[in-house]
């Protein structure tokens, strides 16, 4: 049989048909899927409490409907990164239990006992065991798939496996190229618009800019990249962190990962601008932010460089300075790609909760401007940073 759409009655068939379940009694399911492209069940043994997550892809972006078509084979990639996820660093992603590549449809571990890492911080939640865990996952995973240390022809298969065409499309359009102008894709507050027109979209150097990320992020094949990885695709508890949702995974630049996930976090520092909450507090959880996101980094470069002294099997890597040179123009990419970030989640098609969950849209619009200017001063001036800390205290000159 062919492709065909789950739904609750379906996905319990499947799982017991497949030996996921021994038995359809006792098993419910429940349509929990609320990003952009995807359905997601969660089915249980209510008797055992045991529980699984399906996911299917749909031919076609679920956020727009059935007229934006798109191929569902991007489960095939999600499957294949989660296998080498599962090897490399099992500790921060969920197990993959099945695949079936014919519906496009993995079952994994459910997570829900764990929260989103973004509406925890929507909260003032703090993860005190995040730096360590994703500075661990960037750095296995970016540094265990590159030129340092595997061979050419195991680097070329990868290259190979995980071309990713629709998906880096819609990376290449709503990161670098539709916020830069008056796209069709856009959601722009309204309140936002006179400055997007008047001043945001006439700014010809940051275009110029961003499009040398863009290059980048389509012609380097650094390492196998999670492609998504904001905080709406970590699952957090105090002790733990799941890394999950990689169907945007490809060869690209490493700094595109790290880049994307401190850009997140700089979301929800700067939206704080736009909401009613005691002063303090506020205070107190930018602080944590910052200090956060400079663990993290400090974290994830001491990692990626014990690997490459450790494990670097490439002759070429141990050339003497060329590890140095390597690791600045990852930290001078890893602040490009966070400033682009920034701009695309102000108005383009996906946007953050940390920002449209401010209801007043005059506050919204003062928010979105803001990250709009920092945006574009980290992307201006990537090139000038000499570690995370200088930054950080931009942000917080900025802001505060």
């Amino acid at each position: 049989m062919g492709y065909y759409q789950m739904n609750e009655k379906l996905a319990i068939e499947y799982l017991v048909e497949h030996g996921v379940f021994d038995s359809a009694t006792g098993l419910t399911a429940k349509e929990v899927g609320d990003g952009n492209l995807n359905l997601v069940f969660i089915v249980k043994d209510e008797a055992t409490e045991n529980s699984v997550v399906l996911k299917q892809a749909l031919p076609y972006v679920r956020v727009v409907g059935e007229s934006w078509p798109l191929s569902i084979e991007r489960t095939i990639v999600e499957a294949n990164a989660l296998e080498i996820y599962n090897n490399l660093t099992p500790n921060y992603v969920p197990k993959l239990i099945h695949r079936n590549d014919q519906l496009s449809l993995i079952v994994m571990e459910d997570l829900s006992h764990l929260e989103l890492m973004r509406y925890g911080m929507i909260k003032m939640q703090k993860y005190p065991s995040f730096p360590e865990h994703a500075s661990t996952f960037l750095a296995d995973t970016l540094f265990y798939t590159s030129d340092m240390y595997l061979s050419s022809e195991e680097k070329k298969k990868l290259v190979a496996k995980f071309i990713n065409i629709e998906l880096c499309k819609i990376t290449e359009d709503l990161i670098f190229t539709d916020p830069y102008h008056d796209a069709d894709t856009n959601n722009i507050n309204p309140r936002l618009r006179p400055y997007l027109e008047e001043v945001f979209w006439k700014k010809t150097d940051l275009w110029r800019e961003v499009s040398k990320l863009k290059y980048k992020f389509m012609t380097e094949a650094q390492s196998l990249i999670h492609g998504d990885l904001h905080t709406g695709s970590i699952f957090a508890g105090e002790n733990e962190t799941k890394i999950f949702d990689a169907e945007f995974a490809f060869m690209g630049p490493a700094a595109f990962d790290v880049g994307k996930i401190i850009g997140n976090i700089f979301i929800n520092y700067i939206s704080w601008s736009g909401k009613d909450e005691d002063p303090e507090r506020i205070k107190d959880y930018r602080s944590y932010l910052l200090e956060t996101v400079i663990r993290l980094h400090r974290f994830f470069e001491r990692k990626f460089i014990e690997n490459w002294k450790k494990d670097a099997l490439n002759i070429s890597a141990r050339a003497e300075g060329y590890r140095d040179d390597f690791m600045n123009n990852l930290f001078t990419d890893t602040i490009g790609f966070c400033g682009a970030v920034m701009i695309r989640r102000t108005h383009g098609l996906a946007q953050n909760l940390d920002v449209t969950g401010i209801e007043d849209l005059q506050k919204r619009r003062d928010v979105q401007v803001k990250l709009l200017e920092l945006g574009e001063k980290l992307i201006m001036n990537r090139h000038s940073f000499n570690n995370l800390e200088e930054v950080t205290n931009l942000i917080k000159e900025n802001i505060e």
